[in-house]
């Protein structure tokens, strides 16, 4: 597991002003992405308080060296491809020799700070992309509580399916429609039975749900035939952010028997921009919390010792909701929910080694959503199937509206913050996007 370092040292600052006390992008966070400025070409960045390191400008100027300068031109490029496919430790250099350039005292924080005018760019006023071309994407299920409610409001007993304490469950959804945040989601068409009626029409979906979930990249890859066993899959990681799985449920209800979401899940994805390091969330890392009584042991190849004693997250993570009333007031984004990555039942190196463990080949810029993430009590729950029990409840808003499911119109953020005593807290920056009314 990684090891806590000067990197993490909550008295280091930058000669960044705002990074100081920054929410989410401080010295201790630095998290990877690809932007443009004026419609130019996209290039990696990387995040410090309200601006953007351009890596590529920073590769011109050859103030690295070593494997960390090898790193940077990979990271420079219009993808973030070329140094996830490097690993860890080229990642870990990179970081490292970025935390020494944007810090106060760092060695080449002079060099840097007379390179500002064209080495930092406003966040307010670049373009984000995708970080990479994801060629595959898989939707785990990984959060109990979720599996289980959706069970209850099926009337299933027991809620869970006999499989879902012995594997990591999970689909193959669609890469290609995988947005960044900030761009709009149509809601889709597809087949539905309306409530009261035994038969399906076709039309727009008509109960409409978001999905709070962690996103997963991977970053180096496996040979095909090769499972990645449990005490390696931590390697193949690359990088965490928000990932919300837009979800047509009346379409999913109908279609999902016998094998699952296809149109309700495939329309649309929206994750945030940026990819916190495992590094960054060295300081967050927690035990996966003991399995109730009377669950099984995970099998042989899913249990590993370190995984299990430090394998975990403990990140705070919201929902917010601001629909056109509230825009039209000035009202900002109501928070309808909260929640916390430790509510997984499953680690993320389980997900890695499971999916895996056939033979299955990963590659760099592969993303995993984690399943959606509720916890024990209604206010944790993670979509708004769960919030309003199937729509037969209503959520008041601030605005004095209600909402059963989500409206055209309405915008969805996701965001997650890391908070220890002693440890500068980090953030992940907004999975944000706006339905919209469909294009049919």
């Amino acid at each position: 597991m990684i090891q806590l370092d000067e990197t993490h040292d909550s008295r280091r600052r930058s000669w960044v002003p705002s990074a100081h006390q920054h929410k989410e992008f401080p010295l201790q966070n630095l998290p990877f992405g690809v932007f443009s400025v004026g419609g130019g070409e996209p290039r990696g960045g990387v995040a410090i308080g309200d601006l953007i390191v351009d890596l590529k400008v920073l590769h011109e100027k050859k103030l690295l060296t070593g494997l960390a300068a090898t790193a940077l031109e990979a990271a420079s490029q219009t993808s973030l491809q070329a140094l996830m496919a490097m690993g860890a430790g080229a990642r870990i250099a990179l970081r490292g020799a970025l935390f020494d350039l944007l810090s106060e005292s760092g060695t080449l924080a002079a060099s840097a700070k007379a390179l500002s005018s064209t080495l930092l760019h406003p966040s307010a006023e670049v373009q984000m992309h995708l970080p990479a071309k994801i060629g595959a994407y898989t939707d785990f299920f990984a959060g109990i509580t979720h599996a289980e409610n959706g069970g209850k409001r099926r009337g299933t007993n027991p809620p869970l399916n006999p499989n879902y304490k012995y594997v990591p469950v999970a689909y193959h959804s669609r890469a290609s429609t995988v947005r960044v945040s900030g761009v709009p989601v149509a809601r889709p068409h597809g087949q539905r039975v309306v409530d009261g009626q035994n038969l399906p029409t076709f039309g727009p979906c008509l109960k409409m749900d978001f999905e709070l979930e962690f996103g997963v990249w991977i970053g180096q890859p496996n040979q095909w035939g090769e499972p990645i066993g449990i005490d390696q899959a931590n390697e193949h990681v690359f990088g965490h952010c928000m990932l919300n799985d837009w979800s047509a449920r009346d379409i999913q209800r109908w279609e999902s028997a016998p094998l699952g979401p296809f149109l309700s899940k495939n329309f649309g994805t929206t994750i945030s921009p940026w990819i916190v390091t495992p590094e960054a969330l060295a300081p967050f890392r927690i035990a996966q919390p003991e399995r109730p009584a009377g669950d099984p042991r995970p099998l042989d190849y899913l249990w590993g010792e370190a995984d299990q004693r430090e394998g975990a997250l403990d990140l705070h993570l919201e929902v917010l909701i601001q629909t056109e009333a509230m825009r039209a007031q000035g009202l900002p984004g109501q928070r309808i929910a909260v929640s916390n990555t430790k509510h997984l039942y499953w680690t993320v190196a389980q997900m890695v080694t499971h999916h895996t463990c056939g033979g299955c080949n990963l590659e760099p810029g592969d993303i995993f959503g984690s399943g959606t993430i509720s916890g024990p009590t209604p206010e944790n729950y993670g979509s708004i199937a769960e919030l309003t029990f199937d729509g037969t409840q209503e959520i008041t808003l601030s605005s004095g509206e209600t909402r059963r499911w989500v409206v055209d119109g309405d915008e969805i953020s996701l965001r997650a913050y890391g908070h220890r005593e002693g440890f500068v807290s980090i953030g992940f920056g907004e999975s944000r996007a706006r339905m919209v009314a469909p294009k049919r």
